[in-house]
């Protein structure tokens, strides 16, 4: 009989505080981050502009789906790459439908506490991103010595030549 109360005790204790998002879900999800070309430089900021990742792509690595008690996490990833424009790709989370099996399962503490706290109430929109990068538009040129003949002097600039020789 005491084994049973045990149990019983034991059941509702994980019952009561386990949630239901927490034990489907899970608070830090893997990501792949990948560029073409390869090989360019991420920074990965969070919503508070803190930076959380610095590497080259292809990258592999976990974030955490909340940033705070009732707060998901949002973050932006800034590709770089020499002779390519800069590309900012936003990293959004969503509300996980298993939080609402609290409802059925986990009760007030896993639908008011846990699952805020642990951020499991949120889930990665998606967990691959592969970004094309344009090349720049933006160039330096070279300077070069430039030579013109008469003929080929714009216009505007008659006006203010001086000859050299008169021979």
């Amino acid at each position: 009989m005491k084994q049973k109360l045990t149990a019983v005790f034991l059941s509702c204790v994980l019952l009561f505080t386990t949630s239901c998002a927490s034990i489907v879900s899970k608070s830090n999800y893997p990501i792949t981050i990948n560029s073409s070309p390869s090989d360019a430089k991420i920074t990965i900021t969070d919503k508070n502009g803190k930076e959380v990742y610095k590497g080259n792509t292809p990258a592999e690595l976990k974030l955490k789906a909340g940033s705070g008690f009732f707060s998901k996490a949002s973050y932006q990833v800034k590709f770089e790459k020499m002779g390519y424009d800069t590309k900012l790709v936003p990293i959004e989370f969503k509300l996980d439908g298993w939080y609402f099996g609290n409802i059925l399962i986990g009760g007030l503490i896993g639908l008011l506490i846990v699952d805020p706290a642990t951020g499991a109430m949120y889930k990665l929109d998606k967990e691959y991103i592969s970004e094309t990068l344009s090349p720049s538009t933006a160039s330096v040129e070279k300077e070069a010595l430039k030579f013109y003949t008469i003929d080929t002097i714009p216009e505007a600039w008659r006006p203010h030549l001086v000859a050299l020789s008169d021979e």
